[in-house]
C-alpha cells in the first residue's frame, strides 16, 4: 500500500511525502529562484502561512 501526502508546512513550502519520506519541497511563497522547488526564500521574505495537510491518498 502506498501513502502520498502534500503537506503545506508552517511558514514554508509544500512538502511532497511518499510513504513517510519527503521527496520534494515545492515553493508556495513565490520567491524561489528554483521554481517550482523551494530554495529557502520564504524565510528571507517573511512568508507566513498555517500548516495543514493539503492532500492525502492511501491505496
Amino acid at each position: 500500500m502506498a501513502r502520498f501526502r502534500l503537506i503545506a508546512s508552517k511558514d514554508g513550502p509544500i512538502l511532497v511525502e511518499v510513504n513517510g519520506e519527503v521527496r520534494a519541497a515545492l515553493c508556495r511563497c513565490g520567491h524561489s529562484r528554483n521554481k517550482p522547488f523551494c530554495d529557502g526564500s520564504h524565510a528571507k521574505v517573511g512568508f507566513k502561512a498555517e500548516e495543514r495537510v493539503a492532500f492525502e491518498y492511501e491505496g
